[in-house]
């Protein structure tokens, strides 16, 4: 592709989580929950819980933890999390959507408040950021661990929208309620997935100066620091930022 490379936001968003460990296991433990609370602890029924049951083991999480967490989920004392966005304004018009889940609405409330006084930033009306963002199935494969051609031909059929090369990947998307399936299909042909997600994906790339995009960069750290967000997603041109 010529141009801007709209999954340069992936590989930077991905690279930032790398850097965050020690967050791992807390978000994988809440979304054990969360897909039990859902779907029930039964992993035929569950496809949701068996991708988070992927994840815990490609994160070395060990099978007591899991259990234990399986367990947890399904008693009736055990707080249910609840999934909720916040969309916000950051410097130079960038838009960006949090993806939450918390046990406590107040507290995150608070945090994002007190992000916007430290770093900049204004909330946003719910929807006037979100209409210019599309939400995908993303999944990223290693072009080392597959053949093209047997690839494309499994998740065309299991219901991938869209398949594309990017530096040393293969990325596939897919509607949001098929990312499971075509995970699903991957895994059939003994192939691993470096990631398997919902993203949000802008339809429209924002062009900062230096300076608003390194401001954007510090809001962003500073959010993804917070215990109940779970991923950050923005319209920044981040090909045009230096590392």
């Amino acid at each position: 592709m010529a141009g801007h490379s709209k999954w340069a936001n992936i590989k930077h968003r991905k690279g930032r989580a790398d850097a965050a460990k020690g967050k791992v296991f807390t978000r994988i433990t809440k979304e054990i929950i969360t897909a039990v609370k859902l779907g029930g602890p039964d992993l035929k029924s569950n496809s949701r819980l068996r991708l988070v049951l992927q994840k815990a083991r490609a994160a070395n999480m060990p099978s007591d933890n899991i259990e234990r967490n399986i367990k947890k989920a399904s008693s009736a004392d055990q707080a249910a999390y609840s999934e909720m966005t916040y969309e916000l304004y950051g410097h130079g018009g960038v838009g960006m959507i949090l993806d939450i889940m918390t046990d406590n609405k107040n507290r995150i409330s608070s945090d994002v408040r007190i992000a916007l006084n430290k770093k900049g930033g204004n909330l946003a009306n719910p929807g006037a950021v979100a209409y210019n963002f599309d939400q995908k199935g993303v999944i990223q494969v290693l072009k080392a661990n597959a053949l093209e051609d047997a690839l494309f031909g499994a998740v065309t059929e299991a219901g991938a929208d869209d398949f594309e090369t990017e530096d040393e990947m293969f990325i596939i998307t897919t509607p949001p309620d098929q990312l499971f399936r075509v995970k699903e299909a991957i895994d059939h042909l003994g192939i691993k997935c470096e990631t398997a997600e919902l993203q949000m994906l802008p339809k429209v790339y924002v062009e900062c100066s230096p300076e608003d995009q390194k401001a954007n960069l510090e809001l962003i750290e500073w959010i993804e620091g917070l215990d109940d967000v779970d991923a950050v997603h923005h319209n920044m041109r981040m090909d045009l930022v230096q590392s």
